[in-house]
């Protein structure tokens, strides 16, 4: 049996809905896309951290 999918946001244990997607335009080739897990709480900060380095790509509903 799988772990439940849990928000990405330091000690939340919320359940993940959304998907945060990002890359590090530094670190990573452009196609590539790593994952943020977020609850409806935490969509908005966890965004809003990526946007502002320009690392934020799409935030997608999770389908766990």
């Amino acid at each position: 049996m799988s772990e439940p999918a849990v928000c990405s946001s330091k000690g939340c244990q919320a359940s993940a809905l959304w998907a945060v997607l990002w890359n590090n335009p530094k670190l990573h080739t452009p196609e590539r896309r790593k994952t943020w897990l977020a609850c409806d709480e935490h969509r908005g900060s966890l965004s809003d951290f990526l946007a502002a380095r320009g690392f934020l790509k799409d935030v997608v509903a999770f389908e766990g």
